[in-house]
């Protein structure tokens, strides 16, 4: 048993490669990426990726291992194989279904030692850890963008290199992650939008966008000043006003017009302005965009889809802030007070 976490293991060689995930310490380095590993094995089965063994016929991503590949092709063919007892919920893979069923039975036997917050796997707790000490080691070579966990890097290189193996078998649209073909048929084949705001009527896809939104009506505050008795409703409003107020945290400064900025993302895609820097390429015309968000709001132009209804008479946009603008005015127009 380990004395850390308590989890058991059959083997003390599989406790002895667990006990180093608590130390953090990785001292096997790759010679192709430099990313580090806390043992030889774990580096040797990395290894594969640059070889290019293990190859998707389909979109050419690289495995580590036979296995993994053979997991990675139930993406394109759908195949579910594990299905959850308790609900009927069904995985590509034995490992998604244990994790999944942890939802079921509570299990969190990791926990920060910062914040002592609770998680089901090692892997989210090592990411979580992160947010306190800002590690942030997963660079991009094309934009300098920095994340905490290599899989949100390997998900945002697809947008430099046009990368859209998720096809929708209905339309044949492509999208560069699943996440994105899952709400593309919720959205345009589905349309399931379950939780309607009970202040507009406006519906959302999951019940946390719903909360988020709510705020908006209720006046809600979520987040609180450890220092003083101020409260917030958005989380980078509570990181200013530390940094205004109470002096905790560090401006991130922009060197060519002083201008400051509470998060260092936000500076870095600041600087790109400045550069003229456009790494988000538009896939329908030649137009180029300094950020995600303004690709993604551009690609809309090219699109039908109107996903941003009026929750007071119903009219559909295509762009959230036209809608807003709107619902100010049909609120004011019928009568409503808007928060």
């Amino acid at each position: 048993m380990c004395t850390v976490c308590e989890k058991r293991f059959t083997q003390k060689g599989s406790l002895k490669a667990h006990r180093e995930r608590h130390t953090g310490e990785k001292l096997y380095s790759c010679s192709q990426c430099e990313k580090r590993f806390t043992n030889q094995s774990n580096l040797m089965t990395h290894m594969n990726v640059h070889t290019s063994k293990y190859k998707c016929s389909e979109c050419g991503k690289c495995c580590q291992n036979n296995q993994k590949l053979t997991q990675h092709s139930r993406i394109h063919s759908g195949e579910k194989l594990f299905e959850c007892n308790d609900c009927g919920k069904r995985f590509t893979t034995a490992g998604g279904l244990v994790r999944h069923i942890r939802i079921h039975s509570g299990e969190k036997p990791y926990n920060c030692h910062v914040c002592k917050k609770a998680f089901s796997q090692s892997g989210h707790l090592n990411s979580h850890i992160r947010i306190h000490t800002g590690d942030k080691p997963y660079k991009c070579h094309v934009c300098d963008k920095v994340f905490n966990v290599s899989g949100s890097l390997n998900s945002h290189m697809r947008v430099h290199t046009g990368d859209k193996s998720y096809k929708c078998s209905l339309c044949n649209k492509s999208f560069r992650h699943s996440s994105a073909l899952q709400l593309h048929n919720r959205q345009v084949h589905i349309n399931i939008r379950p939780h309607e705001c009970p202040y507009c009527g406006k519906l959302f896809e999951t019940n946390g966008k719903l909360k988020r939104h709510v705020r908006i009506h209720t006046g809600a505050k979520p987040y609180s000043c450890r220092h003083c008795l101020n409260r917030f409703t958005w989380r980078e409003q509570l990181q200013i006003h530390l940094l205004n107020s109470h002096n905790e945290g560090t401006w991130s400064t922009c060197n060519i017009c002083q201008k400051k900025f509470s998060q260092s993302g936000h500076l870095k895609t600041h600087l790109r302005r400045h550069k003229g820097v456009k790494p988000f390429v538009c896939s329908h015309c030649p137009k180029r965009f300094c950020t995600a968000y303004e690709h993604i709001q551009h690609q809309l132009v090219h699109s039908d889809l109107k996903q941003f209804c009026c929750g007071k008479c119903g009219k559909d946009f295509k762009n959230k802030y036209y809608v807003k603008i709107h619902f100010e005015r049909c609120s004011e127009s019928l009568g409503f007070i808007s928060f």
